[in-house]
């Protein structure tokens, strides 16, 4: 059977064609740029094939990002040919397969499969790898691979890459310098109208939507019927949002509303022109995907999902994102592929400007765990030797190889047997560890693990599991069965009467995801890796000792996980599934207190601990000490006054005079606390702390001669010296220093002298007695004797005896 000219007459892709076969004949690799709807995907593989005319038939791979585009580009060939898929053309799917005898579309991650099975592709003439410029990972990984078997094994083999852009240059560069050809197709003009909303709306955070976004989008759809004719197709970045926007469009009148993502099967009804106008409405997929007939309006929200991975915190997710430029100018142009057609965007045009150029490619943001077990079974442990148009983080493939080698998958940075085993299920290597040592009923947990869940699913993931035994899709029915023929005869484990939902479920999830194994306290759960999680409100589970977390995502600004989806399991379950985690060790450490004990742990869960007698707890202790500071010590006025004359000593002296600031103190702590007998946060306050910083003291360092703590005054009595300041201070009445004509110095300081009323009050200050009593005290003595006249106040204090008492009293 071969191609029906009249229905690909119009497919501008035929121009190209004898450029890009004479490019694979002289090179055997080329990279082909053609817009959306050219027939690139569709008239270029049976060309490649020799399904245009009668002569030799070829056998040809066509590699699609998406399970919608490969069913929809296999249907599109069989049409072209006039017929059915499975005969000349045929697709392969996870879980679906249906033979073609010369073109097979397949997922690029179909495509790995194989290629790990038979990287000589035996049989294959070409492959054609579309939609590059979408930067997948998965074909990213793919077409590294096939450079590798094109430079080593199949020089023979062709190799096209196709991209919706024109930016080529990449690509040719990637494939040996390859030849660039570029197709151009027929492109109307597209009028861009810019709708933002009337009020400014949150922006995108996670995976949550402003509803009024929402509720504005259904708004422009409904416009953009009344101002223009054709079907509309309205570009949303998930399938919770479509569902809204879809019941909120619900009662058009003579509209049909259909929806385009991975789970729906409306893919017939939106390939194929209605009878009544339509509004569809998409994720990205149908950017460049695929390619939707009759569409003259596209209403475009602005926003995509991309994924991101919490390395700190073990959490992967999508993340809702601003569209980039080039992937707005891809929607946009869907509007004018058969007309002229119109674009309404959902933001101000002041804002299109401060849009990305691009989108990252997936490499840089997503959990490379599987990447990284593929490259291992090809041989690329690093990826360091793979042709990658942008090379994987290395904290990413760090964290990848780490989770590899505690699943068994890796040993020595080298793929196991088990590892190539888990690489074979199609599945992430998570999901295959939970298949590979779950129960049998585990191939029904993992078929609903390995798609995202809608974000309406309940958190009690045994229940999203009873209800997809009820109603679930086709294409989760279709995965179970492959999986469980995958497992068919694997783990060993027994048939028959089996464990309870809730006991496969989670050992399931607690084994793909051990990490997420949650144990609770007070406010939520804490998680094996650390991270704290919390459950909705109402959760049925919210009672439960034990969790095993399958779904979790982190809110912006907060340090928590969010649960999405788990089940109640017990302790037993936890230990089994994170038994690499689990550790015994001796804790010594400070928490307000000295904690010395025994503790079990599973990752940052503690499941007990004993008290540890006799244990040195002396590192606690300094802990303590730079970490509260020196007021875990009780400072008696002994205490702080043998200190500040330590500190007098250092700063006027220096060294060998020790430093007692609050850093010189704490650093030296092992030399003036006799550490081993402490024990506890009391043993410190009753510490004799005047006694204990002697010790710093070597006996060359005589602290009462160079720093005493008393002055002998000339009335006998012995007055303390206040070490506070920055020079000593002596605070004495000024009848009790009568003929005495200079203080003494103290380590080469002038001691400053208080002199005090006989209230007690300062009445002068002064670091020269002789220049007081000779200028100053006449002042004094004028002022205080009227106030005090029972107290000698004579003309020369030098000449007069001093005094503690009054006049009355016989003098000392």
């Amino acid at each position: 059977m071969t191609l029906d000219d009249a229905r690909a007459a119009d497919l501008p892709v035929r121009h190209a064609l004898p450029e890009l076969r004479a490019a694979l004949e002289t090179r055997g690799s080329a990279v082909l740029t053609a817009p959306p709807g050219t027939g690139k995907t569709t008239l270029l593989p049976l060309v490649l094939a020799g399904l245009d005319a009668a002569g030799p038939r070829r056998r040809v791979i066509v590699a699609e990002p998406r399970r919608i585009a490969t069913r929809a580009a296999a249907r599109r060939m069989a049409w072209m040919l006039r017929s059915e898929v499975g005969e000349e053309v045929g697709f392969t799917v996870r879980g679906e397969h249906r033979p073609g005898r010369h073109v097979q579309v397949m997922t690029t991650g179909v495509l790995l499969q194989r290629l790990q099975h038979d990287p000589e592709l035996d049989g294959i003439d070409a492959v054609l790898l579309d939609e590059c410029h979408e930067r997948h990972l998965d074909a990213d990984t793919a077409l590294a691979f096939l450079l590798d078997v094109q430079a080593t094994l199949r020089p023979d083999l062709r190799l096209v890459a196709t991209s919706a852009t024109a930016d080529a240059a990449p690509w040719a560069r990637l494939l040996g310098d390859a030849p660039v050809v570029h197709a151009s197709g027929t492109t109307h003009p597209v009028e861009t109208v810019w709708a933002p909303p009337a009020k400014p709306v949150a922006p995108a955070h996670g995976m949550r939507v402003d509803p009024a976004l929402l509720v504005h989008v259904a708004g422009v759809v409904r416009r953009a019927l009344a101002e223009r004719t054709g079907d509309v197709l309205c570009f949303l970045p998930g399938v919770g949002e479509i569902a809204r926007v879809a019941a909120a469009l619900a009662d058009l009148p003579g509209t049909d509303v259909l929806q385009v993502h991975g789970r729906a099967d409306t893919l017939d009804a939106v390939l194929s022109p209605g009878l009544r106008r339509r509004v569809i409405l998409a994720t990205s997929v149908a950017e460049s995907s695929l390619t939707v007939p009759g569409v003259r309006v596209v209403v475009d929200a602005g926003l995509a999902r991309e994924p991101r991975t919490d390395h700190g915190r073990g959490l992967g997710s999508l993340t809702t994102v601003r569209v980039s430029k080039a992937s707005a100018d891809q929607r946009a142009g869907r509007a004018g592929r058969e007309a002229p057609g119109t674009v309404y965007r959902c933001w101000p045009a002041a804002e299109h400007g401060r849009l990305a150029d691009h989108a990252q490619p997936e490499i840089a943001l997503a959990d490379l765990t599987g990447f990284a077990l593929q490259a291992a079974c090809w041989g690329a442990p690093d990826a360091s030797t793979l042709s990658l148009l942008d090379p994987p983080p290395a904290a990413s493939m760090a964290v990848a190889s780490r989770t590899l080698h505690a699943l068994g998958a890796l040993a020595n940075g080298r793929v196991t047997e088990r590892g190539r085993r888990m690489a074979g299920i199609g599945v992430h290597p998570r999901l295959a560890r939970a298949l590979l040592d779950g129960p049998p009923a585990a191939a029904e947990v993992v078929a609903l693990l390995s798609e995202e869940l809608p974000r309406s699913a309940p958190d009690d993931l045994v229940a999203v599991w009873r209800e997809a035994r009820r109603s679930g899709s086709r294409d989760w029915r279709r995965e179970t069965r492959r999986l469980t023929q995958a497992m068919s005869g694997g783990s060993g484990r027994a048939a028959g009467h089996g464990p309870s939902d809730d006991a496969v479920a989670g050992l399931v999830v607690a084994l793909a995801y051990p990490e997420r194994v949650a144990r609770r306290r007070s406010g939520g759960y804490l998680m094996v890796s650390g991270t704290a999680a919390t459950l909705p409100r109402d959760s049925r589970m919210a009672s439960a000792e034990w969790l095993a977390i399958a779904v979790a995502d982190r809110p912006t600004g907060s340090a928590s996980a969010r649960v999405r989806q788990a089940v109640v399991i017990d302790e037993d379950v936890a230990r089994e599934a994170a038994g690499p985690f689990h550790q015994v060790e001796e804790e010594i450490r400070w928490d307000g207190d000295v904690v010395a004990r025994r503790v079990e742990r599973l990752g940052a869960v503690e499941l007990s601990s004993t008290p540890l007698t006799g244990a040195d707890v002396r590192d606690a202790i300094l802990s303590g000490l730079r970490k509260e500071g020196l007021s875990l010590l009780r400072w008696t006025p002994e205490a702080v006054a043998v200190r500040e004359r330590m500190a007098f000593c250092h700063r006027v002296l220096g060294e060998p005079w020790p430093d007692v600031s609050d850093d010189g103190l704490v650093a030296a702590a092992e030399a003036w606390l006799d550490l081993p007998r402490l024990r506890r946060r009391a043993d410190l306050e009753r510490v004799d702390v005047a006694s204990a910083l002697k010790r710093l003291l070597t006996w060359r360092l005589r602290l009462d001669e160079v720093a005493p703590e008393r002055i002998t005054v000339p009335t006998g009595s012995r007055i303390r010296v206040d070490y506070s300041g920055d020079q000593p201070v002596l605070a004495a009445k000024l009848q009790e220093l009568f003929g005495w004509d200079a203080a003494p110095r103290i380590a080469g300081v002038p001691l400053v002298v208080h002199l005090l009323s006989p209230a007690g009050r300062p009445a002068a200050v002064t670091a020269d007695l002789a220049s007081f009593w000779r200028d100053g005290y006449r002042a004094v003595r004028a002022e205080l004797r009227g106030r005090y006249p029972k107290h000698p106040w004579p003309e020369d204090p030098l000449a007069a005896s001093p005094t503690r008492g009054t006049n009355r009293r016989k003098p000392v």
